[in-house]
C-alpha cells in the first residue's frame, strides 16, 4: 500500500503549538495549495489541507512559520473521526508531516533573497544599485573559483 502525501503551500494562519500531559509538542497548522487549473470564473482556487507535526519538528513549525509563509510539505494522509459537542460525528483528513520544509527566510518580508550572510543591507543595495560585491560573491558562491569569468579548462566540453 501507499500512503504519501507532498504538498507546497502557504500558512492559512500561524500554527497552534500545544504540549501533551506527557510533554510531546505537537503542531497543527493548514495549508492552502493552489490548484493547477481554473475554474470557470477564471479564477484559480486553493484546496485547505490540514497538517500534525510532532516533537521537535513541531516546535521548529512554531518558531519558523506563520501565516503566508511557503512551506513543503512530506507525509501521509490520516482520517478519524470524534462527535462533537452537539453529539454529531465528525469526520477529518490530515496530514501526518515526516517532514515540513521552510521555503522562506523567518524574517522575510516580501520574499527577499538577501537575508543570509553579514552586511545584508549593503550587499542588497550593492545588488539593487547593479553593484558587485566582489568580497560576497567570492564568500557566499561555491561555485566561484574569485575570478569573474569561467576557465575555459574548467569547462567539460
Amino acid at each position: 500500500m501507499i500512503n504519501r502525501f507532498i504538498g507546497v503551500g502557504r500558512l492559512v494562519r500561524d500554527p497552534d503549538f500545544k504540549e501533551t500531559q506527557s510533554g510531546m509538542q505537537i503542531a497543527s497548522f493548514t495549508l492552502a495549495v493552489n490548484r493547477t487549473f481554473k475554474n470557470a470564473q477564471g479564477e484559480r482556487e486553493a484546496d485547505y489541507i490540514n497538517c500534525l507535526v510532532f516533537k521537535k519538528q513541531a516546535e521548529n513549525v512554531n518558531q519558523y512559520l506563520s501565516k503566508g509563509k511557503l512551506a513543503g510539505v512530506d507525509g501521509r494522509l490520516q482520517s478519524r473521526s470524534y462527535e462533537n459537542k452537539e453529539g454529531q460525528k465528525v469526520f477529518v483528513t490530515e496530514v501526518i508531516c515526516d517532514s515540513v520544509q521552510f521555503l522562506e527566510p523567518k524574517d522575510s518580508q516580501n520574499g527577499s533573497i538577501y537575508q543570509n550572510g553579514n552586511n545584508n543591507t549593503q550587499n542588497r543595495q550593492n545588488v539593487e544599485k547593479g553593484q558587485n560585491n566582489a568580497k560576497y560573491d567570492q564568500h557566499n558562491n561555491p561555485f566561484s573559483n574569485g575570478t569573474s569569468e569561467p576557465v575555459d579548462d574548467d569547462l567539460p566540453f
